[in-house]
């Protein structure tokens, strides 16, 4: 078994459902985009620049998906918050699968696809 299936598989209900839909989700709606493992969490990347990954924050009750350059996207997305106080990663908090909004979601992995493309580097913190 692949380390980022074994992740999912790792995981308690509710996090694995949400966190494998919305896995389903990415994977379908940016068939270019590459899932990996790293740092020990699921990330997606285009090309070598990661967009987005999923996490559990220790001591959270939420699946945290959070976009590498969310800053950008935050005015056009309101739903990307950015909790712990991040340079430029932004996040959307998910408890129960019913909290995400599918079609805007896909819309912001549009966006978020697009945004990266036009940037020459993924991170950028000064």
């Amino acid at each position: 078994m692949k380390p980022v299936d074994q992740y999912f598989f790792d995981q308690k209900e509710p996090f694995q459902s949400i966190m494998l839909y919305v896995r389903h989700l990415i994977l379908s709606t940016l068939p270019e985009i590459e899932e990996r493992y790293s740092y020990r969490i699921p990330f997606y990347n285009i090309g070598k620049k990661p967009m987005v990954y999923l996490n559990i924050l220790k001591g959270k009750d939420y699946v945290d998906v959070a976009f590498v350059q969310g800053i950008f996207l935050e005015k056009e997305f309101p739903v990307l918050k950015n909790g712990n106080k991040r340079k430029q990663v932004r996040s959307i908090q998910l408890r129960t699968l019913e909290d995400l909004d599918h079609d805007n979601f896909v819309k912001l992995l549009y966006a978020a696809s697009k945004s990266l493309s036009e940037t020459k580097r993924a991170w950028f913190i000064s």
